[in-house]
């Protein structure tokens, strides 16, 4: 009996992750998602480029060299929290999840559709921020081996800690209006308090503490760990370089978020019915006429 429920999710999962990776290729066809990508990945450099002289005060550094990896950190945060979060509650009204939930672990192999097209999506943006900046910018990324695999192993946890939020938001929310209430204006209020927008070493102490709790701090931590030099150390909390903890935090995320976040969505989904979807195209309808 095991053997065939774990055979069923992994098919299921199979699945999810080919129709993850089908609609991605349809995106990377829609001028749409193209534009979005270049004005995105584009208007990212702009913002390094318009400050490529700009020194960090007390250092060598120039702004693109500090701020790329938080940069970067910031990118994959809002990406992979407001993506699912916005699919989710979108699908929810449009029956969408509803349906999911006839094939044997429908629901598991739809959270992994998503979660593969939710990150599938962001590396082109990657791709382009990390390319565009070895060109323009010297010294912004760096050249060593080992730093780069450090790089992806911050990168891989970064994305599975803050996958489960966007899939707790997306299962919350009452509808999808509310995704920019309850998911865009949070995610902006961690950011700031993380350090992706400025010097958090100016913040209170509790703010600082709060935001060592939540995974987006600590990815921009390994980030800026990675992308450069020891002397760079000075400008973070406290000092030092705290490799172990930030791996060790982002994990817990992955383990305890998944596990938080799969409970939210199946409560969410036992919810529904054709009635329910119903109400939400209706109310839907209503704003749209108004």
């Amino acid at each position: 009996m095991s053997a065939r429920i774990n055979a069923a999710r992994i098919n299921a999962a199979r699945i999810g992750v080919r129709r993850g990776w089908h609609e991605f290729v349809i995106g990377l066809r829609s001028p749409q998602d193209q534009t979005f990508y270049l004005s995105m990945g584009f208007g990212a450099l702009a913002l390094l480029w318009f400050n490529r002289d700009e020194a960090l005060p007390g250092t060598t550094l120039t702004l693109p060299q500090v701020a790329l990896p938080s940069l970067l950190a910031g990118i994959v945060m809002f990406s992979i929290v407001i993506g699912p979060a916005y699919a989710l509650a979108l699908e929810r009204e449009d029956g969408t999840l509803l349906r999911s939930r006839v094939a044997p672990y429908g629901l598991h192999g739809y959270l992994v559709g998503v979660g593969t097209l939710t990150v599938v999506s962001l590396l082109p943006l990657l791709v382009i921020v990390l390319g565009g900046s070895a060109v323009l910018f010297d010294g912004a990324v760096p050249g060593d081996p080992g730093r780069w695999g450090l790089i992806v192993i911050a990168l891989l946890l970064g994305i599975l800690a803050n996958l489960p939020l966007g899939f707790a938001i997306g299962a919350l929310v009452p509808r999808i209006q509310q995704v920019t209430t309850w998911g865009m204006l949070p995610i902006v209020g961690l950011a700031w308090i993380s350090g992706i927008f400025g010097d958090m070493t100016r913040l209170w102490d509790w703010v600082q503490i709060l935001a060592q709790v939540f995974p987006m701090y600590w990815l921009a931590h390994l980030m800026r760990y990675a992308f450069l030099p020891e002397a760079a150390v000075t400008n973070e909390l406290y000092g030092v370089w705290r490799l172990g903890p930030g791996i060790a935090v982002l994990a817990a995320w992955v383990v305890v978020g998944s596990a938080l976040a799969t409970l939210l969505v199946r409560r969410m989904a036992r919810r529904q019915s054709g009635a329910a979807v119903a109400e939400a195209r209706d109310q839907a309808a209503t704003q749209y006429v108004r």
